[in-house]
């Protein structure tokens, strides 16, 4: 899958910058920004030529014949998001399990427009005591890749800020859906 997926990107025009610390061996993976189906799959096949082993959560609906299968040999965790759940502790609990382990999530939760990210993925990070990566698509650049690692505070205000200010410079494949420009302000 490496060669294959390091050709698709090439053909697609991509190319993929940094990568995880070779001494971060757990981490939750932000993937962001996620306006479009595209940025999955320019993600995957990143993850593929990287040889990065990742897990990520992805709507139970999609888990049907015959891709349900599909999702669960590449990674995917289906995720109830019509009930409440003890998600963060869930995936926090990985961790303990997993020598090594990196979960991918959309803080967005969707690539429609949002007015704020959900939080679960600070909250994991936290719980499992891992740090996270700040993963991303940029459209504009036509680059994903990884940029920056940040070990959460528990402050969850003073490390956004950090957060928001790298993905302020990442542009979306549909920009007005993107929660941090500038229509969206406080």
């Amino acid at each position: 899958m490496k060669y294959i997926s390091q050709l698709i990107l090439w053909l697609m025009g991509w190319k993929i910058t940094g990568s995880i610390p070779p001494d971060i061996k757990k981490c939750v993976i932000l993937a962001a920004p996620h306006t479009s189906n595209w940025d999955f799959i320019v993600g995957r096949l990143a993850y593929f030529t990287l040889g990065v082993p990742v897990k990520f959560l992805i709507k139970k609906e999609l888990f049907v014949k015959p891709f349900g299968g599909i999702l669960i040999k590449m990674g995917g965790i289906p995720v109830d998001r019509g009930r409440r759940n003890n998600l963060v502790d869930d995936v926090a609990a990985l961790f303990a399990d997993h020598q090594v382990l990196n979960v991918v999530i959309t803080p967005e939760g969707t690539r429609k427009k949002v007015d704020n990210w959900k939080r679960g993925f600070y909250f994991i990070a936290l719980k499992a005591n891992v740090p996270m990566v700040l993963g991303f698509v940029d459209y504009k650049t036509k680059t994903t890749g990884f940029d920056g690692v940040i070990y959460p505070s528990g402050n969850f205000d003073k490390d956004f800020v950090l957060i928001e200010a790298f993905y302020r410079t990442k542009t979306a494949r549909h920009p007005l859906m993107f929660n941090l420009s500038p229509e969206n302000q406080k």
